[in-house]
């Protein structure tokens, strides 16, 4: 096992480490006390992961291969070994190039694997290259997130939107084998084999890609019509103010554990990736009693599909429209810092970088002190929380009422008891510094949104239209 050396990226890399694939310990999924029988059920797939370390450091290599690990075993595989191979960029033939996919060829061979999965996401010739070498199927990391989805979705809107990134990655990977797939034409053909070789003018493969086009406009339209209740909610919700609060952050980081804290939702949560696709909005209530909206939203992870941002656009555009986004960031994580970055990195793409952000280390109670010291000082602003012993809660919950859009808006007015539902709806939406009740109605000194304001400044001339009515009676 070589050691690490000190990383010159422009520099040409050391012999030994480009001519050596090596291995990262602990990626194998051990199965214990299951019978022959009991496995065939199961029907596992025995992957073997492999790597390219181009950039940054070999521990943040070997982490990004461990969470490709719990990946595959998210998606119901059995890893047996994970590769990184040291090289100063990807091959863009077969990935880790040809000699290394001659060796892996042999270690799949010996292991007994039937997948091999790249931590990164493949050109079409590279998959075809790569799997004529190794003679098995081969995946990419961004094929394998796909099928997460495709697993976790349960909303009519979720699976659509799953299919059509399935679909976007699918097109330009099709491929035919055999003559029965050849490209045919119709008439006289250069080269052509004349009378009896020549073909209706469309080959199966360009069949599979127009119906795939097809399906791809129909699911785009579907979602489209599908965003539409969502987004009449979303309008209600503006016009009566409620401000809206977003938890996103890295999968598995504990967003819905925190919503559950923090509502009382009662929503799904499992130590597991992408657990959570579809948005859930729960109400919840300020510390001073104020109503603002909270909404769980679906997991990012490093590399996330280019073809998952576009498909669950019409979904995290509720992330874009907030007042507020909790960052949440597990704090148990070796590097909750790439974390960071990769989440940013998509709320950028989805035109949500604005939005104020408030970011919640979760998990401190399996957090490495070191780790947690480090993230608060490169993370000014940040809380560290606990959403399994309630370590915090209560500082998040001032910290959100500080960060909600300010109402601004004073007032100070008598209210007819026959209005109540503005006095009512004054202390839902708004802060109520003083109700007193007098002859005339409720004297209501507050703090409001703009449009409720002006629905006070207006019922207050009805005690003195009254008043005119009984004096002319």
């Amino acid at each position: 096992m070589s050691t690490i050396f000190d990383e010159q990226p422009d520099l040409d890399l050391d012999l030994e480490e480009r001519h050596a694939l090596r291995r990262v310990a602990g990626l194998s999924t051990e199965l214990q006390d299951i019978s022959e029988v009991e496995y065939r059920q199961l029907r596992l797939e025995r992957v073997v992961l492999i790597g390219v370390w181009a950039e940054g450091s070999l521990a943040s290599a070997e982490n990004s291969l461990r969470e490709l690990s719990r990946l595959a075993e998210t998606a119901g595989s059995e890893v047996l070994d994970g590769l990184i191979q040291r090289r100063s960029r990807v091959d863009a033939a077969t990935y880790v190039g040809s000699g290394k996919a001659r060796e892996l060829a042999d270690i799949v061979a010996a292991s007994g694997a039937d997948t091999v999965i790249c931590d990164g996401e493949l050109t079409p010739s590279q998959l075809r290259r790569l799997e004529s070498i190794v003679q098995v199927k081969v995946v990419d990391r961004t094929a394998l997130i796909l099928d997460i989805f495709a697993q976790h979705a349960r909303s009519r809107e979720g699976k659509a939107q799953v299919e059509l990134a399935q679909l976007k990655y699918m097109l330009p990977r099709l491929r035919g084998w055999g003559e029965s797939l050849s490209r045919q034409a119709g008439g006289r053909v250069a080269g052509g084999g004349g009378i009896g070789t020549r073909g209706p003018g469309e080959t199966k493969l360009e069949t599979d890609r127009r119906r795939l086009r097809a399906r791809i406009s129909r699911l785009q339209r579907d979602i489209t019509n599908m965003s539409t209740g969502r987004k009449v909610q979303r309008g209600r919700r503006h016009r009566r103010e409620v401000p809206s609060v977003v938890i996103a952050g890295y999968t598995n980081a504990g967003k819905s554990s925190l919503l559950n804290k923090l509502t009382g939702a009662g929503v799904l949560v499992e130590d597991a990736l992408f657990a959570t696709l579809d948005p859930t909005v729960r109400k919840a209530t300020s510390p001073s009693g104020r109503d603002f909206t909270l909404t769980d939203t679906v997991g990012f992870v490093r590399h996330l599909p280019h073809q998952l941002v576009e498909a669950f656009r019409s979904t995290l555009e509720e992330t874009a429209e907030a007042d507020l986004i909790l960052h949440v960031v597990d704090g148990s994580d070796p590097e909750p810092e790439a974390q960071l970055a990769a989440v940013r990195s998509v709320l950028a793409e989805i035109g949500a970088a604005h939005v104020t952000e408030l970011v919640v280390v979760n998990k401190i109670d399996s957090a490495d002190p070191v780790i947690l010291q480090g993230l608060r000082a490169r993370e000014p602003g940040s809380l560290s929380v606990s959403a399994k012993t309630g370590a915090g809660l209560v500082a998040l919950g001032d910290a959100i009422e500080a960060a909600l859009p300010r109402l601004d808006v004073q007032v100070k007015v008598t209210v007819p008891y026959s209005r109540g539902d503005l006095v009512a709806k004054a202390h839902a939406t708004g802060e109520v510094l003083t109700a007193e009740h007098t002859a005339h109605g409720t004297l209501l000194e507050a703090r409001v949104p703009p449009g409720l304001a002006a629905q006070l400044e207006a019922a207050q001339l009805e005690p003195a239209a009254d008043e005119r009515v009984q004096a002319q009676a």
